[in-house]
């Protein structure tokens, strides 16, 4: 009776070991329809500009003079160290991303947002490449507590331009995707501020939001506009008319039909693109090498928004034959114009 009992709860032990490392360890497929991708450009002409994406919202865009980063966030934290421990830049990681970024000087570096899946690298990314790190106060004690010395950091405002080489950045006050669950929207976004230097390791959720923003460069060569969150503020890029736009569509499933028809409008209709290069849809999780994955399986099982994101993104598509939906290669360059 004994013997049978404890077969019996070591075979619920391995069932529960299993379901465990199925959700926390396993991912669905990425939110994107795979004939969107495009192959990296071997040979960029001289004077081209270029974008290089990691994943996430890390993009690295350069005409051949000039370097820009948004994000530069190359550490991924696994989701136990995550959920019950605290994180810090790994730096093995990062040198391994500016390698294949191949990233060795750059004019600035510009969070999204300050959360740790974009800014919790960016001083170091600053740092070893002699960029300027621009952002909100929150991205500027992260900074701080990393000992990114004062005159290597800039705090922006809506509507502020920078000017680096041929290169003008227009910074758009914007807002982080607001999700559903009103326990994770109060964690996350509820007290947006980092009020003093942020020194890590600390748990993740120390990482706040502080402003998040939209991100336009403009070249003379050709115009874009990064949109990390699929969050937006009412009339914000009613200006912003551009040939490109990174959209983040990351957790766009979960949301209302009417907010996902609200953020095309207000994204998508607002800056008048003529391509569109969904970003935020790969596993925060994932390694940086490889082949792009979809959201952990235990992010997919809570929130099941991945299908009806590419089923909104391929609507779109089919209703906009003159809009070209592309992803990126991970690291290697494209031409963008």
């Amino acid at each position: 009776m004994l013997r049978r009992i404890a077969m019996g709860l070591g075979a619920l032990l391995l069932l529960a070991a299993g379901a465990l490392y199925y959700l926390l360890f396993t991912y669905g497929d990425p939110a994107v329809d795979p004939a969107w991708a495009v192959a990296g450009s071997a040979d960029p002409p001289a004077g081209a500009v270029t974008a290089r994406w990691t994943g996430t919202s890390t993009l690295v865009f350069s005409d051949g003079e000039t370097t820009l980063v948004i994000d530069g966030w190359f550490s991924r934290p696994g989701p136990i160290q995550l959920l019950f421990g605290e994180i810090a830049p790994d730096l093995d990681a990062i040198e391994r991303g500016l390698a294949h970024n191949e990233l060795t000087r750059a004019a600035m570096v510009v969070p999204v947002h300050s959360h740790y899946d974009h800014a919790m690298d960016s001083p170091e990314v600053a740092k070893r490449t002699g960029a300027l790190l621009v952002g909100s106060e929150a991205t500027a004690q992260i900074g701080r507590g990393w000992g990114l010395p004062e005159e290597q950091i800039r705090v922006v405002g809506d509507g502020e331009r920078l000017r680096f080489g041929a290169f003008e950045v227009v910074i758009h006050e914007s807002r982080h995707f607001e999700f559903p669950d009103p326990v994770l929207r109060e964690r996350a976004l509820g007290d947006p501020e980092i009020r003093e230097p942020l020194v890590p390791p600390v748990p993740a959720f120390d990482y706040k939001v502080g402003v998040p923003l939209a991100v336009e460069v403009r070249h003379p060569r050709g115009s874009l506009l990064v949109q990390g969150s699929a969050g937006f503020v009412p009339g914000g890029l009613s200006d912003a008319d551009v040939d490109v736009l990174f959209l983040g569509t990351g957790g766009l499933g979960t949301q209302t039909e009417q907010y996902r028809e609200t953020y095309w409008r207000e994204t998508v209709d607002a800056t008048s693109p003529s391509r569109i290069i969904p970003i935020h849809w790969d596993a925060l999780f994932g390694p940086i090498e490889g082949p792009f994955r979809g959201s952990l399986r235990a992010a997919g099982f809570l929130a099941a928004g991945s299908e009806t994101t590419l089923e909104f993104l391929r609507e779109k598509e089919a209703g906009h034959p003159d809009l070209r939906f592309q992803t990126l290669p991970r690291y290697d360059p494209v031409v963008l114009y």
